[in-house]
């Protein structure tokens, strides 16, 4: 894997801007982060070492673009990924997953993705294959005639007519019978405490590992043939050993981590209170971000230079209220700002996966044209900072719900509108919203 030179912070923060509104600190702050991955590995190797991620701490309310930046940042330079919930663990010697379990789950996710890659580069060699075996199948190579085996000749006219047929999807909905190679069914599964379920997926590959696999006779279509067949030669034509190893080399030195919800875990909590594992999982974390070893089925994976971005609303907590150590293990810190009216317009029209742009294309498919006006769009906009303001503020995500409620009748009947051209405009938005926006005791319909 090369990061690409051309990325400069600017250029990063460009391609955030085409996903996420506003935010500039926080697209600065991780813009550097992985620009700094670039200058790192054009360092001399004695130096290379010694130079670790800065982490990132960011702060705001929900629905502002936390884990989207996070999420785009990693998808910009084909990095493995994952996003964790900090509340979903628990310190060692209570119920609950271990922390080193991100780690392996990034590991899982960087195998994946290399994985891919290589099968993708074996795929021509693979689909030659898979189409050699699928004209077996439908010319067997040797026919049995008068009690004597006769060979057939590879380039033979019929067998070249077959292929031809074969390459222009002519048979394609054939049934034709192969064999299919499945692995022994594991025996482990269901026996699992919960908490353990790392420990179960470990057992479960080693007792798959040793069980032989089964070849079965299974009739399908040509076609969905070809992708079994091509699957199962590309994944013979590739050095799984290789893949791993890989897999390795990209977690330790490319891999992202998100660490959201961080401040449910923050605060000093009683002995008897139900959180008394909440330090417990702060002091699990230290060792993962600070750096340290930890194994998985790919190879033993070191932490030292994953980048780690960790993330919360700090509502009824602050940073501070982190143990010492764990904070130094955050030195970069970026406050991220409620969206206002005219980020809500942004979003709603701006990015390439704009809302209003979804369910544009989404009652396309049925062959309505559905338009918003830019009184409508403003007056969305407003509604969703209003009734931000005076229930729950859940961000951009309250234009999701506002939306919904706007689009049900028209989703409802989508079928029925064929060939029709709607025009949203600012009254239709005023009477499908009027109850919500006059009682505030209806907001609450509007999670």
């Amino acid at each position: 894997m090369q990061l690409r030179e051309d990325l400069t912070p600017k250029q990063i923060v460009e391609e955030l801007d085409k996903y996420i509104v506003g935010q500039k600190d926080a697209k600065k702050a991780v813009a550097i982060a992985l620009r700094n991955r670039w200058r790192r590995h054009r360092l001399p190797e004695d130096l290379r070492d010694e130079v670790i991620p800065k982490n990132i701490l960011m702060i705001g309310p929900t629905g502002v673009g936390k884990t989207e930046i996070a999420r785009r940042l990693a998808s910009l330079v084909g990095a493995p990924f994952i996003k964790v919930e900090a509340t979903k663990f628990t310190e060692v010697g209570y119920v609950g997953r271990d922390v080193e379990s991100i780690i392996r789950e990034l590991a899982e996710s960087s195998f994946k993705m290399v994985k891919a890659e290589k099968m993708e580069e074996v795929k021509e060699k693979a689909k030659e294959i898979a189409e050699e075996r699928i004209l077996d199948y439908l010319i067997p190579m040797k026919v049995k005639r008068y009690g004597t085996v006769e060979s057939v000749e590879e380039t033979s006219p019929a067998r070249e007519k077959f292929r031809e047929m074969l390459r222009k999807g002519e048979l394609d909905d054939r049934t034709v019978e192969i064999d299919v190679e499945e692995k022994g069914v594991s025996v482990v599964g269901g026996v699992i405490a919960p908490g353990l379920e790392d420990i179960e997926n470990q057992l479960k590959d080693l007792f798959s590992s040793i069980a032989p696999s089964k070849r079965k006779r299974r009739k399908t279509t040509v076609r969905e043939a070809m992708k079994i067949l091509q699957q199962q030669e590309a994944e013979k034509l590739i050095d799984m050993d290789e893949v791993a190893s890989e897999a390795v080399y990209r977690a330790e030195n490319f891999g992202i981590v998100f660490i959201d919800e961080i401040d449910k875990v923050a605060g000093k909590s009683s002995g008897s209170s139900p959180d008394v594992s909440r330090e417990g999982v702060q002091r699990d974390l230290l060792p993962i971000v600070e750096g340290t070893t930890v194994s998985t089925k790919y190879g033993p994976v070191k932490t030292d230079h994953i980048l780690f971005i960790a993330a919360g609303a700090f509502h009824l907590s602050k940073p501070s209220d982190l143990i010492p150590e764990l904070q130094g293990r955050f030195p970069i810190r970026v406050e991220l700002q409620p969206l206002s009216k005219e980020d809500f317009v942004k979003i709603l029209t701006q990015p390439k996966n704009a809302l209003l742009k979804q369910y544009k294309a989404l009652m396309e498919t049925e062959g309505v044209d559905i338009e918003f006006t830019d009184d409508a769009v403003e007056t969305i906009a407003q509604i969703a900072e209003e009734v931000n303001e005076k229930t729950e503020n859940i961000g951009a995500r309250r234009l999701h719900t506002i939306l919904e409620r706007i689009m049900e009748d028209y989703s409802f009947e989508a079928p029925d509108l064929k060939g029709q051209h709607i025009i949203i405009d600012e009254k239709i938005i005023r009477s499908k919203l009027e109850e919500i926006v006059v009682s505030e005791d209806l907001t609450r319909y509007i999670l």
